[in-house]
């Protein structure tokens, strides 16, 4: 679901990059303590996951895309900030060599997808952990993609409301909430089962290996 350059208007993308950069700095304090040895292979290898789900794009109306995350399985397994950070390098990456996504729109990206999405499967996975960790794991999987996709929409929704012409005709992306929303939502319903289903079994084996910090 990234959105690519020239979608968003610089009412949009320069708020979002400084918000971002301070949620980058917030994520990065003391860093340097936390990566070992043990750790760093572990993240490589996880965030390699990430990065390869996010390349088996789905092209949704409007020219974004759908697809899997795998922010919710590095929440899990390393905690918010590391997951947030790994998944903006991820992002990074993706639009410096495929073009998938895009600098400009990087910080709202990394807000909707890294930061968002690392946060609500956190939050949800402890409020429901003490009834079922299967079932928290799988919650939290599906519900932090969803709602990532539905700010990823209502951003691009709103930009034909946030820059138009003199003539009233959108500058940027010209679809408006009521076509974003069920486009991008729609396909993630189905995407979200398979993301579910795979940060589940991920999530046991980083659990038997003794890797989860969440």
């Amino acid at each position: 679901m990234h959105i690519p350059d020239g979608f968003l208007s610089p009412q949009t993308w320069l708020p979002a990059w400084g918000v971002a950069a301070a949620a980058w700095t917030w994520a990065g304090r003391g860093l340097a303590g936390r990566l070992d040895e043990t750790l760093v292979p572990r993240l490589a290898m996880l965030t390699a996951l990430a990065y390869a789900l996010g390349l088996i794009m789905l092209p949704l109306p409007g020219g974004t895309s759908g697809h899997a995350l795998g922010v919710a399985v590095l929440a899990l397994v390393f905690g918010v900030r590391l997951a947030f950070l790994a998944y903006s390098g991820v992002l990074l990456l993706q639009a410096l060599l495929f073009g998938a996504g895009g600098i400009t729109a990087l910080g709202v990206n990394a807000l909707a997808l890294g930061l968002v999405g690392a946060v609500v499967a956190v939050a949800l996975y402890r409020s429901l952990a003490r009834f079922n960790e299967d079932v928290a794991v799988v919650v939290a999987a599906f519900v932090s993609l969803q709602l990532s996709a539905l700010i990823v929409a209502l951003v691009l929704g709103l930009q034909p409301t946030l820059a138009r012409r003199d003539d009233g005709a959108p500058l940027f992306f010209p679809l408006g909430p009521e076509i974003t929303v069920p486009a991008v939502l729609l396909p993630h319903l189905l995407i979200g089962v398979g993301e579910a289903a795979l940060t589940l079994f991920v999530w046991r084996l980083a659990r038997r290996k003794g890797w989860v910090a969440a």
